[in-house]
């Protein structure tokens, strides 16, 4: 039996692999996030946390991003 944890990005652990699941910022950003690759079912590691940014890689490609916007990204733990 698996658990799923539910957290946002900006709460990740740093070099866990997580799955995104849902994007609840305004349309407008979620739809610029989904077009970095950040979309539904995206896998993502966070890298490095820092003076309220956050950077993480997402499709070979790292992305910074600032707490705000990585909280409207809600992930779970990857299998």
């Amino acid at each position: 039996m698996t658990r799923r944890t539910s957290m946002t990005l900006s709460d990740a652990p740093i070099g866990a692999p997580v799955r995104i699941h849902r994007l609840t910022s305004r349309p407008e950003i979620s739809t610029r996030l989904r077009e970095l690759g950040f979309c539904e079912n995206s896998i993502v590691r966070c890298l490095m946390r820092g003076h309220g940014n956050i950077i993480c890689e997402v499709y070979d490609t790292r992305v910074g991003l600032n707490n705000v916007l990585a909280s409207g990204i809600h992930v779970s733990h990857s299998e």
